[in-house]
């Protein structure tokens, strides 16, 4: 009778199981298709770095040793479960102990079989304490991150019952065996010979009864989860391996170019992203895995300071939105009329549609506005802290540019502010339409050369377009040049022939406009050939070093801070001049987040005799955005979400950099400095100075008596 039940059990639930993922795979299989097969050898050190070993999980150190236990276990434990399978055809309680059945390897009484008993009770335990951390979490401190769900409680509920039905097993049995005679504990059973010695007294039916119901329990309970995979959040149980296999190997800070527009518009093709169905797979898979746990929306700039974008609401409400539209999708009836409704819980002030109802929309119209608004988009930093967060990888800062590229470059649409900016960029290569003539007014009395003039200078000094025009930005141009003759650095500029590097109208989803700026930098640089290039922008840093190897440039880029530090260690820069004041560093995103530069600028400004280095709490890769990444440096934030207090994005960062106490603020980038020296101005706290790391170690290496040495600001 067992064997037969067990059979009926395990083909009704595996040919269920098997159903439900061929229906998820060929959705996943309705976009475009993507090669993310490549560098086999790297992928696997990565799966077993972020897939495995789960590195990203220390950063919360109970949350992420009770997500270790639980992966532990279901790793561990799945081999208990083809036991247990097993033996509803080899006897639940043999006659003899000794015939209990572990695939001949495991069986009871040998020795790896014994340490696999030990091993297993010790991980059932571990495993229960870490459901019960996760319970905590959700229903008694309710993190904000974490929702109130059903689903997830009875998941949790499940691993719970599931550890404690295989104990109980084992207890029973071992009570059985043991008969009249009292059983003891054992190493090989550690937990489960405590609860057989508890049991002891109990009746043969009574003992009968128990093992069965732990057996039976724990083998439908395993079956049942299996089977709420692919229609719960748990579905990244099985999806984030692969979705970190097959994670970007490109730079972090390199965005996915946009091929042959020109040929595109000519066929009539859609730009970026317009439908569901234009998700790669790869796209998709990253909506199957999202875990729900609200991580990457904890650290959103734009979300924290009350805007209607929630990377994690974004997430689902496109996995919903799929979900919800399944046979049309797949059927490829992709004109049939559908309610939005279905996708999204009405009245959700978090999701992406602004909880409000919608007409009925067809899978072939747009996701924006008529799904996802403007505003949800419009209001990403393109920071990328929610990217760092995710401990499955997904990407939200491609998707999220994708449809920002449709919006602008196929129905105009886009923040009215970005108008000036794009007209800037296109006709005077900068987003403030000031002359290319102008473009070197700031080396004004220095006698800066022109890389046309010295054309085999060692260093080509990419000054940048803030840097270039922005009164207080010239000002880091002038330190760095003054620092770099100091240091007898045989460098040069472009002058006139630079022009923006585009990262603004690439993140602001114009991406034709990108591509010209790109195309035309390209051939200036590959025309000169310069031998490094430096520059004080981490934006123009990415841009130079990450996107143009797409455009035909390749060249050695480095952050003016790692430049400088390292003239420092060298003996070129000796910084003498005290600077007797307290600094609080704050990070650029696409200096440390996107491109790992975070102990260079530390050790330029420790060189400094006199500076004291503070950290605010939020810092380094969870350094919060000044506000500036993402174009929004040329637009105005967008407006509170329903029922949020606004604040700007700078002032909330200029307030946790106060918290440090500082008497100086110093960051590595002209958009940061100008956010913050705005974010002090909004907080009248123009007693606090700002200084870009070069004018700071300019004060310290620059010939002049130390006591005119000042962290004042200055005017």
């Amino acid at each position: 009778m067992s064997a037969l039940f067990m059979t009926v059990l395990l083909l009704s639930a595996w040919g269920l199981f098997g159903w439900q993922a061929a229906r998820r795979w060929r959705l996943m299989r309705i976009g475009p298709n993507e090669n993310r097969g490549d560098n086999v050898g790297e992928r696997l050190a990565r799966t077993w770095r972020f897939g495995i070993l789960q590195e990203r999980m220390t950063r919360y150190f109970t949350a992420g040793v009770a997500h270790k236990a639980i992966f532990a276990g279901f790793v561990i434990l799945l081999l208990r479960s083809l036991i247990l399978f097993a033996r509803g055809y080899t006897g639940v309680l043999p006659a003899d102990q000794h015939d209990l059945f572990g695939w001949w390897l495991f069986d009871h009484g040998t020795v790896p079989g014994n340490l696999y008993s030990c091993i297993k009770d010790i991980v059932a335990i571990a495993v229960m304490a870490g459901a019960g951390v996760f319970l905590y979490y959700r229903v008694i401190k309710r993190l904000d991150r974490m929702s109130l769900s059903g689903e997830g409680i009875l998941i949790l509920g499940i691993i719970e019952t599931m550890m404690a039905a295989d104990i109980l097993y084992d207890a029973a049995a071992g009570a059985y065996y043991a008969g009249a005679v009292a059983p003891s504990w054992t190493w090989t059973e550690p937990v489960a010979s405590i609860f057989a010695m508890m049991l002891h007294g109990r009746s043969a039916g009574t003992l009968t009864f128990l093992a069965h119901a732990g057996f039976w329990t724990h083998v439908f309970l395993v079956l049942a989860f299996l089977n709420l995979l692919p229609i719960s959040k748990h579905f990244h149980i099985i999806t984030a391996i692969p979705n970190i296999f097959t994670q970007s190997l490109a730079p972090r800070g390199r965005l996915p170019m946009l091929a042959d527009i020109e040929g595109k518009l000519e066929r009539g093709e859609t730009l970026g992203l317009n439908r569901i169905d234009q998700l790669s797979w790869k796209g998709i898979l990253d909506l199957y895995t999202c875990t729900e746990c609200g991580r990457c929306t904890d650290q959103c700039p734009a979300h924290n300071t009350g805007k209607l974008l929630s990377p994690k609401q974004l997430t689902l409400d496109l996995r919903n939105y799929l979900y919800a539209n399944e046979k049309k999708l797949t059927s490829g009836n992709g004109n049939a009329a559908i309610s939005t409704n279905e996708a999204t819980p009405e009245g959700d002030p978090s999701s992406s549609t602004g909880g409000n109802s919608h007409s009925p929309i067809s899978v072939a119209d747009d996701l924006v506005p008529q799904f996802i608004k403007p505003e949800t988009l419009w209001a990403c930093t393109t920071c990328g802290a929610c990217e760092t967060e995710c401990p499955v990888f997904i990407t939200y800062v491609d998707k999220i540019v994708d449809m920002r590229r449709h919006l602008v470059m196929e129905k105009s649409e886009f923040p009215a502010e970005l108008q000036n900016a794009f007209r800037g960029l296109e006709s005077g290569g900068n987003p403030w339409s000031f002359p290319a003539t102008d473009r070197a007014g700031w080396t004004e009395g220095l006698d800066v050369p022109f890389i046309r003039d010295k054309p085999d200078a060692e260093v080509l000094f990419w000054v940048g377009c803030s840097a270039s025009y922005d009164d207080r930005a010239r000002r880091i141009a002038r330190a760095m040049a003054n620092l770099l003759k100091a240091a007898n650095v045989n460098f040069a500029i472009l002058g006139e022939e630079e022009t923006c590097t585009g990262d603004p109208a690439r993140r602001a989803g114009n991406e034709f406009l990108f591509q010209m700026l790109a195309q035309t930098n390209v051939e200036t640089l590959n025309r000169y050939n310069p031998r490094t290039i430096v520059t004080t922008c981490p934006h123009c840093f990415n841009t130079l070093l990450n996107e143009y190897p797409d455009f035909g440039g390749k060249f050695n880029v480095i952050h003016h801070t790692t430049f400088l530090s390292q003239l420092v260690r060298d003996g070129r820069l000796k910084p003498t001049n005290r600077v007797d004041a307290k600094v609080a560093y704050h990070d650029s995103c696409y200096l440390g987040r996107y491109n790992e530069v975070y102990e260079a600028p530390r050790e330029a400004l420790r060189a400094i005799p006199g500076l004291t280095v503070l950290e605010p709490r939020e810092t380094r890769d969870r350094g919060m955005c000044c506000g500036a990444g993402g174009a929004q440096m040329f637009k105005e934030e967008e407006h509170p979400r329903e029922g949020a207090v606004g604040e700007r994005v700078n002032e909330r960062r200029t307030l946790q950099l106060l918290e440090t106490k500082p008497d100086m603020v110093a960051s590595a980038c002209p958009f940061c400095q100008r956010m913050l020296i705005d974010g002090l101005a909004g907080k009248s706290r123009e007693d606090v100075g700002q200084f870009d790391i070069a004018e700071l170690l300019w004060k310290a290496v620059e010939k002049q008596e130390p006591s005119a040495v000042s962290h004042q600001p200055s005017a």
